[in-house]
């Protein structure tokens, strides 16, 4: 009966399966299963890239660590009724789903705590203490430290809407979503569709120079020699030019990595307007411009009310200086792990996530400061993992990564910042080299790994 059932099953090869990666004509593979996603590609709650980056190829890893167990009986419906042939799962493949199985039965993806609560609520105070400071106090040292609190709150608020835009921390979905908006747009003035655009790009082209949009700095930074040969970013459509202005500024990249961070949101506040007011199709648009302008309502409001323009000026930048902290520390999680060109393969996800990432390493006590993003690696394998979560499963990450001989990289913070300045260095001294604008040689990539 088996031999029967099997010889009914249509096949197809992995190399054929590879043809359909084109618009139009998508097709991915889960647990040897084939489906044709060409439509669905632009209903996709994810968004249209990380399925055009997977397309022609096996993503059970990806789609096992992105969706929920209610997700898998939505796929019948995309089914061609083939089946791959060849189909074949890695033994690191293997322990990690067995690890992902064990994690859902143990009901770790849905135990949340009450980190969303209490960071709310502490968003809330803060928020309280800053207006009390700016509108009640005349203290120039009053305004500064709101300023400085204003920063932790955006920090803060941005990990809800991270943490919201991955799982669902509230109630509902409908509650998730004023989660979203409200910590995203409302507070931060960072469209929450803007960053699910590039950071759902990101974790699936984790450290690709060319598919990876925070890898692509140019011409502020390059994280590896390679950006000067002037790659295209197949995610922003458009080449990465190494020119002169390029040069000069990379040369110098490792002295004006702390100040471009200081300053770094208003980069985001720009790729946020561009965005939303793009002709590209963006869920909830109107909602999204909505909270963008509730943010430029109070924040300029609050910086009128105080005295004159000097105590305004310091206000800001005291703000961004302290929240550009949560900048830096996603440029260590990334910035000098080990990069790739190309499109990401997915039967190597695992491989892949400790490659191109790096932990901190803290007491507990600074979890809440972090954001839980201090595990990189653990968030990146587990993305739907609660961040309360993170910390009772690094242990079993690491051994994971040493049963297999893979990277498991934590540093101290102190630490972190020294090897991606490193990374940021290498890079400058090499770009100074002005007789010769593309990599020197095989060599001097095969000794700076890092970036």
């Amino acid at each position: 009966m088996e031999v029967v059932e099997k010889e009914k099953k249509k096949y197809i090869t992995s190399e054929e399966l590879k043809g359909h990666n084109k618009e139009g004509d998508l097709w991915i593979s889960i647990q040897g299963k084939v489906y044709n996603v060409s439509d669905w590609v632009k209903e996709h709650p994810g968004g249209d890239v990380p399925i055009s980056n997977l397309a022609g190829q096996d993503v059970t890893d990806a789609f096992i660590a992105y969706h929920p167990g209610t997700a898998w009986s939505h796929l019948d419906k995309f089914f061609t009724g083939y089946h791959l042939s060849d189909f074949k799962v890695s033994e690191v493949s293997k322990d990690y789903r067995k690890l992902a199985s064990e994690f859902s039965k143990l009901g770790l993806f849905d135990t949340k705590g009450h980190v969303t609560s209490c960071t709310l609520a502490s968003v809330a105070v803060m928020f309280l203490i800053v207006m009390y400071g700016v509108l009640r106090c005349t203290s120039v040292w009053a305004h500064l430290g709101s300023g400085m609190l204003l920063g932790l709150l955006w920090m803060q608020s941005a990990y809800v809407g991270h943490d919201s835009g991955h799982y669902v921390v509230m109630t509902s979905n409908g509650f998730n979503k004023v989660a979203q908006i409200l910590s995203g747009n409302c507070l931060t003035g960072i469209s929450i569709a803007w960053w699910k655009w590039t950071h759902n790009a990101h974790h699936i082209a984790c450290n690709s120079l060319d598919h990876d949009p925070d890898l692509q700095h140019m011409p502020v930074f390059a994280v590896s020699s390679r950006f000067f040969n002037s790659i295209t970013s197949h995610f922003y459509g458009r080449k990465l030019e190494f020119d002169f202005i390029a040069r000069f500024l990379i040369c110098y990249q490792h002295f004006t990595f702390y100040p471009v961070m200081c300053v770094a949101r208003v980069n985001l506040y720009l790729q946020t307007i561009l965005l939303l007011f793009s002709r590209r199709k963006v869920q909830d648009r109107a909602l999204n411009i909505m909270g963008i302008l509730v943010f430029w309502t109070w924040f300029p409001l609050l910086v009128s009310f105080l005295p004159n323009w000097p105590e305004r000026v310091m206000f800001v930048l005291a703000s961004f200086a302290v929240c550009s902290i949560q900048h830096i520390q996603f440029c260590l999680n990334h910035f000098a792990a080990n990069v790739y060109v190309g499109l990401p393969s997915g039967n190597d996800w695992f491989e892949k996530q400790t490659s191109g990432t790096l932990d901190i390493s803290c007491s507990s006590s600074m979890d809440w400061f972090f954001g839980g993003l201090q595990f990189q690696l653990e968030h990146h394998l587990f993305p739907r993992l609660p961040r309360c979560q993170l910390r009772n499963i690094s242990p079993l990450v690491s051994d994971l990564c040493k049963k297999h001989n893979l990277p498991y990289r934590s540093l101290s913070f102190w630490e972190a910042n020294q090897w991606t300045i490193r990374t940021l260095r290498t890079a400058a001294l090499q770009a100074r080299d002005l007789t010769n604008p593309a990599p020197k040689n095989l060599l001097w990539e095969a000794v700076n790994t890092h970036g």
